[in-house]
């Protein structure tokens, strides 16, 4: 069911604002951007984590990602360094053949990012990078199984609007019959909005054409 959800939003190019609608207006990751814009990707979340102001772990744990993954990097206790720039982008999305990127943190060399119309997600830019040392401590393991069972394996939804994440526990049919409803309701809206030149009062608030 999660093959058909994923080619399902793809194949009719459904919005993160559509899906977050079908999750009952949930699911987004905040304050996230897109770096370059028209962009569109969907796929299933390869989660990795940065901690404590090093990317050691990223470039250990990225050396898994599949083709087509998404790779959502959450990132704690880095104080604003950016975690990564070009040349882990550039692994990512062209040696290990990753849909997408989505970063919960800072960025750097985004002058090249930007100039290779890469499909990256993040918080923001800062020319300030983390370490390449490795910790002796790790993120806390509560952290990381919480966050991975959470994350991992869930469906990312990407567009200019953001990023939205469909949890595992939605994979069903009834999550897609209720993606489907939501898509086929904004058709209505429209109709009656453009053709018949209702007021959005009485489409979407008093649903007139229900009468």
């Amino acid at each position: 069911m999660k093959e058909k959800i994923i080619e399902y939003i793809k194949r009719n190019r459904v919005s993160s604002t559509q899906v977050a609608d079908t999750l009952d207006k949930t699911g987004a990751i905040s304050g996230l951007r897109a770096l370059n814009s028209k962009k569109f990707k969907v796929g299933n979340v390869f989660w990795v984590y940065a901690y404590g102001e090093t990317n050691w772990d990223v470039h250990e744990q990225i050396v898994n990602v599949k083709e087509g993954d998404i790779v959502f990097v959450e990132v704690f206790d880095c104080n604003e360094r950016a975690i990564f720039g070009d040349i882990v982008a550039k692994y990512l999305l062209l040696y290990k053949g990753a849909e997408a990127i989505v970063v919960n943190g800072n960025l750097r060399d985004v002058h090249r990012l930007i100039k290779e119309d890469w499909p990256i997600w993040c918080k923001g830019t800062n020319p300030i990078g983390c370490f390449n040392t490795k910790l002796e401590k790790t993120l806390d393991s509560r952290i990381q199984e919480e966050h991975r069972n959470r994350y991992d394996g869930a469906i990312a939804v990407c567009d200019d609007t953001g990023v939205v994440i469909i949890p595992k526990e939605k994979h069903n049919k009834e999550f897609l019959e209720r993606l489907e409803f939501i898509e086929k309701q904004e058709d209505i809206w429209y109709e009656c909005i453009d053709r018949y030149k209702w007021s959005t009062y009485d489409t979407i608030c008093l649903k007139k054409y229900l009468q």
